[in-house]
């Protein structure tokens, strides 16, 4: 799948030379950071997702731990 992405001038120049450091194209640094992204962001979600539940379950404690 083809997707165009505009950076900003100093973003682009920032990415390909972390790109170089790294051995890698500017396409693979570029996957590689919306996959720690997506990842960061599934991970909260699912700790949200869980906070949420311990929440609605333990909430008569909760409650009374709170007085």
């Amino acid at each position: 799948m083809v997707t165009t992405v505009n950076l900003p001038d100093g973003l682009h120049e920032r990415l390909k030379q972390l790109a170089e450091q790294e051995h890698r194209s500017m396409n693979a640094t570029i996957v590689v950071a919306v996959e720690e992204y997506v990842s960061a962001r599934n991970h909260r979600a699912r700790v949200r997702d869980l906070a949420r539940e311990v929440a609605e379950r333990d909430a008569e404690l909760l409650r009374r731990l709170a007085e």
